[in-house]
């Protein structure tokens, strides 16, 4: 039985969500009916390590998405996949115009947010006029969903909502030697934020909150870095919080989670937040900002964690007391998030739509 061919399409492998899921994918497809490629415009990022070697990276050495289209679409010509997945948003946008050019070739895009929040620049929402030439688009949450049908006229029939997995194996492995971070003081409740210092994670509003908290024994660890790092460090002296650590990234973030008395999502809006979903594998209780991205889809109300309005800093800051005193089933934590967020039930859930786009 002949194999079919997939190439993946990503910027790089660098840390971050969609290059996650796309390596997980990747790896575990059944060799008996895939043969997978990953194309990247540039061959760099802490997941190379992780995939396996039976992979084939393609790697087109480009800089900017812009100037990759015409080598991506070379390659797509030369080596005639059956299923083109193209995993990150800018490159789904640009790649849908030409999608009509590979007739004999599936097109498959996984968006990574919610577009009319994430999504800003004229030129690239003007691609979302071909986005219907995609066979299938998948969906990570249903405000995804609503957002691409409502506000792009995508026919509801192209999208497929598959949630993210948690790769539970890969996370206890990284557990096996965790220690308390040197960082965690006794005596003391250590709550953890983990995201790119962005304004789309909201730390400036999470900082907010914890100016009014600056007289308990709580320390804010907050792991990442980005553009904001500087404006971030700023606020943080101006508004005196002394109990606030920036680790910036961290090899594993994992032993903050597992340690944690509590993870803080503070952000604007997610696509379906990986962070989320770990922090709950880590058997971590959870307060996430209402926002759009799957986050009522993730928390089970005080099973897993709860959601509240961060803008409200001071209803915000007494959720985070109340939640402190109280003690929650680590146990149950993790069952909530495997029951529905494992590795094998989404990875099927993948396999199935890529087995269906070319019988």
């Amino acid at each position: 039985m002949k194999k079919i061919s997939v190439i993946f399409i990503l910027p790089d492998l660098e840390t971050g969500g969609a290059e996650r899921i796309v390596t997980t994918i990747a790896n575990h497809l059944s060799r008996d009916r895939f043969e997978p490629k990953i194309l990247l415009l540039r061959k760099q990022g802490g997941y190379l390590k992780f995939l396996n070697r039976d992979v084939e990276i393609i790697d087109i050495n480009t800089e900017r998405i812009r100037h990759s289209l015409k080598p991506i679409l070379r390659e797509i010509y030369c080596r005639k996949p059956d299923i083109v997945f193209s995993g990150f948003g800018e490159v789904n946008a640009y790649l849908s115009l030409f999608i009509k050019l590979f007739p004999k070739t599936k097109f498959i895009a996984r968006e990574t947010n919610v577009v009319t929040r994430h999504v800003t620049r004229k030129e690239i929402k003007f691609f979302y006029n071909f986005y219907n030439n995609y066979d299938k688009i998948i969906a990570q949450s249903d405000d995804m969903m609503r957002d691409l049908i409502r506000n792009f006229s995508i026919k509801s029939n192209k999208i497929v909502k598959i949630n993210n997995p948690v790769d539970f194996d890969f996370i206890e492995s990284k557990l096996a030697s965790a220690q308390k971070p040197e960082s965690f003081k006794l005596n003391y409740k250590n709550v953890v934020a983990i995201g790119n210092l962005s304004a789309r994670k909201g730390f400036d509003n999470l900082l907010k909150v914890f100016s009014r908290l600056k007289n308990e024994n709580i320390l804010l660890h907050i792991l990442g870095d980005g553009k904001d790092r500087e404006m971030l460090h700023q606020m943080k002296d101006f508004l005196g919080l002394e109990h606030v650590i920036f680790h910036g990234r961290q090899e594993n973030p994992y032993e903050f989670l597992k340690y944690a008395d509590l993870f803080i999502l503070s952000s604007r809006y997610e696509g379906f937040p990986n962070v989320l979903l770990e922090a709950g594998a880590c058997g971590t209780y959870s307060l996430a900002n209402n926002c759009p991205g799957g986050i009522n889809e993730i928390i089970q109300n005080e099973t897993n964690g709860e959601v509240s309005d961060i803008e409200n800093y001071e209803d915000f800051s007494q959720k985070i007391l109340k939640i402190l005193h109280k003690n929650h089933d680590e146990d149950l934590i993790k069952s909530s998030i495997k029951s529905r967020f494992s590795k094998n039930i989404i990875l099927d859930a993948y396999e199935k739509v890529l087995l269906s786009m070319v019988k």
